[in-house]
């Protein structure tokens, strides 16, 4: 898939599941969503992109942002985040960003996975960041072990086609400092993530559902240490997503 289709394709399923989204606990709290807004705190311009129901969003209001720009692919999403007092919902493409530099901090909180292009994604961070300014970025992140990296990001992209990657972390340093990025700071994160309603927020069809029963009832060795799962007499309950949280100065 060519990655202007891709991006369509993302936003029609983002787009419907917007509602969902909205009150989905992983994304609307956590200690790694206080983190990234207590990074912000003395900010008074800050562009979040990928920002999705507009959690991140509404969580930079909260600690004195003046103004907040929240950008994402899709059209109901942004609409979301535009109903935020002191957010502007602005749909855009996270590798094309139509912004001139002139922001205190970028913030992406778990949605790079989707990008086709996330070094450019970047580069466009880098271009419209005032010097000085911050880059915090979240997202997924998959083991350095081959067949663990392998299974991670098989079952993503099953249950959800408009998955492009979970990177390791040397990759997401080396996305960093290519574009000048200095990383001042590396947090782990991880979320436990309830399987049943993980499957079901994204509308997953029932044979994509079948197949990912198979892979995770026979996963390769060491998943289900690296990944916590859980199972239940039905099959997995549980399992953990890990992640990084990255602060980078420009």
């Amino acid at each position: 898939m060519r990655g202007s289709e891709r991006k369509r394709t993302t936003a029609d399923s983002f787009d419907r599941a917007a509602a969902d989204y909205a009150e989905v606990t992983a994304h609307r709290e956590g200690e790694d969503l206080d983190l990234i807004a207590g990074w912000c705190g003395d900010a008074d311009r800050v562009l979040d992109v990928g920002t999705g129901a507009g959690h991140t969003a509404r969580a930079l209001v909260g600690v004195g942002v003046e103004e907040v720009v929240a950008a994402d692919v899709a059209p109901a999403m942004a609409a979301t985040a535009d109903g935020i007092e002191r957010v502007e919902g602005v749909v855009a493409d996270a590798e094309r960003l139509p912004f001139t530099a002139g922001f205190d901090a970028v913030t992406c909180r778990i949605a790079a996975h989707h990008f086709p292009e996330p070094e450019r994604f970047v580069a466009e961070a880098a271009r419209v960041l005032r010097p000085g300014g911050s880059l915090i970025v979240e997202d997924n992140v998959a083991p350095a072990d081959p067949d663990l990296d392998a299974f991670l990001n098989g079952v993503e992209r099953l249950r959800d086609p408009t998955h492009v990657r979970s990177y390791t972390l040397p990759e997401w340093q080396s996305m960093l400092e290519a574009e000048g990025f200095s990383v001042e700071e590396s947090v782990p994160v991880s979320k436990t993530l309830t399987y049943d309603d993980w499957v079901a927020r994204i509308g997953t069809s029932r044979e994509r559902r079948e197949r990912l029963a198979e892979r995770f009832s026979d996963p390769p060795a060491g998943a289900v240490e690296a990944f916590s799962i859980e199972y239940g007499e039905d099959g997995v309950r549980t399992f953990a997503s890990p992640k990084r949280l990255f602060r980078a100065s420009i």
